[in-house]
């Protein structure tokens, strides 16, 4: 039996097909992303999931139950999974501890390891009001975590949180997996965000999914410009333009040389353009000498290479 299915889910908005046939399989205990620029699909493709938009075509398996649409059923939602919306909300004038208590499922100590995982035991007692976007979010995700599901989905879970409660999010998602055993699937608008997490990637354009890989493939080997700008800036050397990351250029040492024509300092790093007679390199480097105007010497990592 798998854990979740998908198959040829379709979605048309008026003459729009907004998803084109998504098939895929996640096992259970495992961390899915989906990633891909905006109006891609993949939030769409998230509700559907999680029964709460109706697709055109096409059925979603959850532990070999289909998943009904909101169409389908006078409550939306299905047994066992959790989505947490981008715009989720927490009623006001309630106790933290109270809000949680309306949907737990778990015994006191079950409970009590969720709010530790979620980092929201020290204000158990403040009331909604009193509390930062960044802990809201937090405490909304323990809501449906106490109701005891086996899946969780999350929809931009890192949308316009401050540096500090991003990485505590973070965190929290991670030890979620890890600590709780819990299968994620994660929609997220910064690809970087999900490098470090992932199990494995999906790409999503247009409707339809273009790349699935590990983090380290979609990352070193993607199969088009699209999916390798997600992920960051790149270079394409040569006419058979060979891909290559600004972090893998060794400066100082192979044989392409060439002019510095801009020199950024991104806090790590030094970020370097160089003007080479195969056309701008972007190189990144820790040494702090360079600067515009001079010249630098540019090697490749070692290896066949890839290229798009």
């Amino acid at each position: 039996m798998e854990f979740l299915t998908v198959t040829d889910i379709r979605k048309s908005e008026g003459d729009a097909e907004v998803l084109k046939g998504i098939t895929f399989t996640q096992p259970e205990h495992s961390r899915l992303a989906i990633v891909g620029e905006s109006g891609s699909g993949k939030s769409t493709l998230l509700k559907i999931i999680a029964g709460f938009t109706q697709p055109t075509g096409g059925r979603v398996r959850f532990q070999d139950k289909r998943v009904r649409g909101p169409e389908e059923q006078l409550i939306a939602g299905h047994p066992g999974i959790a989505y947490l919306s981008q715009h989720f909300e927490l009623r006001n004038n309630y106790r933290v501890e109270e809000l949680l208590s309306m949907n737990i499922q778990l015994s006191e100590a079950e409970a009590g390891r969720i709010y530790e995982v979620c980092r929201i035991t020290p204000f158990l007692q403040r009331r909604t009001n009193q509390v930062s976007g960044g802990e809201k979010q937090r405490i909304a995700l323990a809501r449906l975590l106490v109701g005891a599901p086996r899946l969780l989905l999350l929809d931009e879970p890192f949308s316009n949180l401050d540096l500090i409660h991003r990485g505590v999010l973070k965190a929290v998602i991670r030890d979620i997996g890890e600590q709780l055993g819990l299968t994620v699937l994660m929609v997220s608008h910064d690809p970087m965000d999900t490098l470090p997490w992932a199990d494995e990637i999906k790409v999503m354009r247009a409707g339809d999914i273009v790349q699935t890989a590990t983090p380290v493939d979609v990352y070193r080997k993607p199969v088009d410009t699209y999916v390798a700008g997600l992920f960051g800036d790149y270079n394409l050397i040569g006419e058979q333009r060979r891909f290559v990351r600004p972090a893998d250029i060794r400066i100082g040492e192979g044989p392409v040389t060439g002019a510095v024509i801009r020199a950024s300092f991104l806090g790590d790093v030094y970020e370097l353009v160089v003007d080479t007679s195969a056309g701008p390199v972007t190189a990144h480097t820790r040494r702090n000498d360079l600067h515009v105007g001079d010249t630098v010497s540019l090697g490749l990592p070692d290896g066949p290479g890839w290229f798009i």
